[in-house]
């Protein structure tokens, strides 16, 4: 049966969580926009009335009930000519099982029609969703003007996924609807960024449409809710597998396509939003997001951030620029004796180019007068990690005490490659609110680096920060490198045992010597007690320290 030709709206928004009036602000918002611009459907994003992830606050029956009433309200919204398919939390109408679950609300003619509920519910990595819900396993095709469309929420496109952590289905949702009659695929998703993944959704939902001979429409959420970022990149896939239309990257988007003829089409021509070409640009872009997003949402304003000269402060700095102004950045450099002038230099000139405000608060009298205080008590003992350990944590109380003050948040500026070996002084470099680049590894901060400076068109970071030896300067002519394998060494290894789960032995084999393959993996798992007490950290690779990595504490490694 040839299709009727019907606009659909792809709404790519960016919801706070548990803040159901400003979402069903935007809701109306696109409905209004759709309606202007001739749709006859609006696709939201999954659970996007209560945003996504919305964890344990589930669990607030008062919270879910406006939930329900600004459903009503979005609803009403819809007439004869337009409707709307949107995600929420439903009530399970089962009496066993989990008394909540992900739906999809299609409303039209001012009431809610009917609600689809998603089939597979993630369990790995960020995901916990089998805490909270229970799943379909019910019909999830509607009709609308003439035309049945399969509704799919989120994981229900990735039954077909052979991944490194995806389980293997035992049912395929999308495969289910076309089995039902679908003649397209709507998929409303909360897929969270990480590196390569929107390349693997596109390739993902291309070889659904390939493979049923159906268009595919995918409507992503967009923003930062903590430590996860969701890209957006909605797209519009067309029966042969082509894609037709992708909404724009890291920001809210909107765009009508028509679905004609058994297939979808973009409307007037208009043009394909650009994705990222490297991995760094798609970092820069995506941690910009984070922090600006967790600023908003939790309702702060301003950032403060040790600058020590060195490439970790300068990137973070960068990128908090970008995301919050300049004039919300206050950068304050606390040299000790240890300090080199060109790091104290470097931090100046970063500052500088930036335009943030910045102070130099010299920590040289605090620590020494500690030094005195703890000399009796280290007498006979030679210089170690403990005096350098010092200087980062006096660092540390600057920070906190000008943050209790002038009301900014603390940002932390440590990397993946030392987060994952302990490369971090608790209650020192650790402190902070958020840490922006704790998923980045350090060969990937340097290209994050290069690239603000191609972004801008100027040297925003001097090139001497990216040029000269990566030093946490807590001792004299100290280098990392005295304590750690080079850096680029140092990420595969991480890479092959934090990300890939690769054991000790498929590591050597890949042609590693033992003594540092072991010596990093010991220094992993010891620095498990800091991870648990450092600040959230924003993903960006499929492997986050954080929500996604549950590791025990006093546990052997393997």
């Amino acid at each position: 049966m040839a299709l009727s030709v019907l606009r659909v709206a792809l709404a790519q928004l960016n919801p706070r969580v548990g803040d159901i009036e400003a979402n069903l602000e935007k809701a109306l918002a696109a409905l209004t926009r759709a309606r202007v611009e001739g749709a006859d459907l609006v696709v939201f994003p999954e659970v996007f009335l209560l945003g996504y992830p919305p964890r344990d606050i589930v669990h607030r029956r008062g919270l879910l009930k406006r939930q329900w009433d600004a459903l009503d309200q979005l609803a009403a919204a819809t007439d004869d000519e337009l409707a709307c398919v949107l995600g929420f939390i439903d009530v399970n109408p089962e009496e066993h099982g989990h008394s909540l679950v992900n739906a999809a609300a299609f409303c039209r003619g001012g009431k809610v029609h009917r609600r689809v509920v998603k089939c597979l519910l993630p369990t790995y990595d960020v995901f916990d969703e089998r805490r909270y819900f229970e799943p379909a396993d019910s019909d999830s095709v509607v009709e609308w003007k003439g035309i049945r469309l399969g509704i799919t929420v989120c994981e229900d496109a990735w039954a077909r996924v052979e991944h490194w952590e995806m389980p293997r289905y035992h049912e395929d949702p999308v495969a289910r609807c076309v089995r039902d009659g679908a003649q397209v695929i709507l998929n409303l998703s909360a897929s969270p960024f990480s590196l390569k993944k929107g390349e693997f959704r596109r390739d993902l939902l291309q070889a659904h449409a390939e493979e049923h001979a159906r268009p595919v429409i995918f409507v992503n959420e967009v923003g930062g809710n903590d430590e996860l970022i969701f890209d957006g990149r909605s797209l519009a896939i067309d029966a042969s597998g082509q894609v037709v239309a992708r909404l724009a990257e890291c920001e809210e988007d909107f765009q009508v396509v028509e679905l004609r003829g058994g297939d979808v089409v973009p409307l007037d021509s208009e043009p394909m939003r650009p994705a990222s070409a490297t991995d760094a640009e798609a970092v820069r872009k995506v941690v910009a997001l984070g922090i600006r997003d967790y600023l908003k949402k939790t309702g702060f304003q301003k950032v403060i951030l040790g600058l020590s000269g060195g490439i970790d402060s300068s990137v973070t700095a960068a990128l908090a620029a970008d995301a919050i102004g300049p004039e919300n950045v206050h950068g304050v450099a606390m040299p000790s004796r240890f300090s080199s002038g060109h790091s104290r230099e470097d931090a100046r000139a970063l500052a500088e180019n930036l335009g943030l405000r910045f102070d130099e608060i010299p920590i040289e009298g605090p620590y020494q007068a500690h030094l005195d205080a703890l000399t009796p008590y280290f007498e006979g003992r030679p210089f170690d990690v403990t005096e350098e350990n010092l200087q980062a944590r006096i660092r540390g109380v600057y920070l906190m005490s000008l943050s209790n003050k002038l009301g900014g948040l603390v940002l932390a500026c440590g990397n993946k490659s030392e987060m994952a070996v302990g490369y971090t002084t608790l209650y020192g470099d650790l402190c902070g609110a958020l840490s922006p680049i704790g998923d980045v590894p350090k060969m990937l901060v340097y290209d994050v680096a290069r690239e603000i400076n191609a972004a801008a068109g100027r040297e925003v970071i001097p090139t001497r920060v990216i040029e000269k030896a990566p030093s946490a300067e807590l001792r004299p002519d100290q280098a990392d490198q005295d304590s750690l394998p080079p850096y680029d060494v140092l990420d595969e290894i991480v890479d092959r045992y934090v990300v890939r789960h690769e054991r000790l032995e498929e590591i050597l084999a890949a042609g590693f010597d033992r003594p540092t393959v072991e010596k990093v993996l010991g220094l992993i798992h010891r620095a498990e007690y800091k991870r648990w007490q450092a600040p959230p950290i924003l993903k960006v690779t499929t492997k986050a320290f954080g929500v996604g990595w549950r590791y025990p504490l006093a546990a052997a490694y393997h």
